[in-house]
């Protein structure tokens, strides 16, 4: 017997049924793509870290390029030489402190939690560079990034992202001459009292010369992107003020 498939109650079955199926197959293909997504997650964090410290492929002056997938876990075993996780003012080594979720580290702060604070410690040329995470709030949607410092809170590389920023205006904050721009700036001022920097509109340096001002030059267009680059600065690594005072201390015992 033919199903008169004019029927209300077809139309009805027909949907449930290819609903069903339809969810299945993104469950199962979600199932079996996150591993790869994870992996993928790892290896794009290593490639951050090691890019604000330097360690990169970067040849020409616009060139941003990390360090390829398939030598990105061999390198950050070779240059971060640890992995801390700053909680309650003490730091312990731990050696996935790059998979801690910095966002999820924020909401539980807010709600009165412990926050963690991973820092990675990196050896390269016979320098040393601390790299702490940073996330923050641009235009539409979340910014982040890795700031490299040396024990004086001097940067000394970074990287930023965005996951929504409007392309050419505040997606620029992951251009390459914005993130040069911050290399020497302090975040401490002479007295040792954190400062941060600021993305600044009326900054009368734009070839950014001066490094003691705490301020580099905005980005034209994208006034409310900066202030979220300069909000996470100050916010995220003034949290780091303590470890470096204590690093400070020992070193000069």
């Amino acid at each position: 017997m033919a199903m008169n498939t004019d029927k209300n109650s077809y139309t009805v079955i027909f949907a449930i049924v290819m609903v069903l199926v339809v969810g299945s197959l993104l469950a199962f293909t979600a199932a079996t793509l996150k591993p790869n997504i994870a992996e993928n997650r790892r290896m794009e964090k290593q490639q951050n870290i090691l890019y604000a410290m330097g360690v990169n492929g970067n040849e020409g002056d616009g060139d941003i390029t990390f360090v390829s997938t398939d030598k990105v876990a061999d390198d950050f075993k070779k240059y971060i030489t640890k992995q801390l996780v700053i909680e309650n003012g003490v730091a312990k080594e731990d050696d996935e402190a790059y998979l801690i979720d910095i966002k999820k580290e924020q909401a539980k702060a807010k709600t009165g939690g412990t926050r963690r604070l991973p820092l990675f410690v990196g050896e390269k040329d016979g320098e040393t560079f601390y790299i702490a995470p940073i996330r923050g709030k641009g235009l539409w949607d979340a910014i982040w990034g890795y700031v490299a410092l040396d024990q004086d809170m001097v940067v000394k590389g970074t990287f930023f992202d965005h996951a929504g920023e409007t392309p050419g205006l505040g997606a620029n904050i992951k251009q390459r001459y914005f993130m040069d721009d911050f290399y020497g700036e302090k975040l401490l001022t002479e007295a040792g009292v954190f400062k941060g920097i600021t993305v600044a509109k009326g900054n009368n340096d734009p070839k950014n010369e001066i490094k003691d001002d705490n301020e580099v030059d905005a980005l034209a267009g994208a006034t409310i992107t900066g202030d979220g680059v300069s909000a996470m600065i100050k916010k995220d690594l003034k949290l780091y003020q303590p470890y470096f005072e204590n690093l400070k201390k020992l070193a000069s015992n």
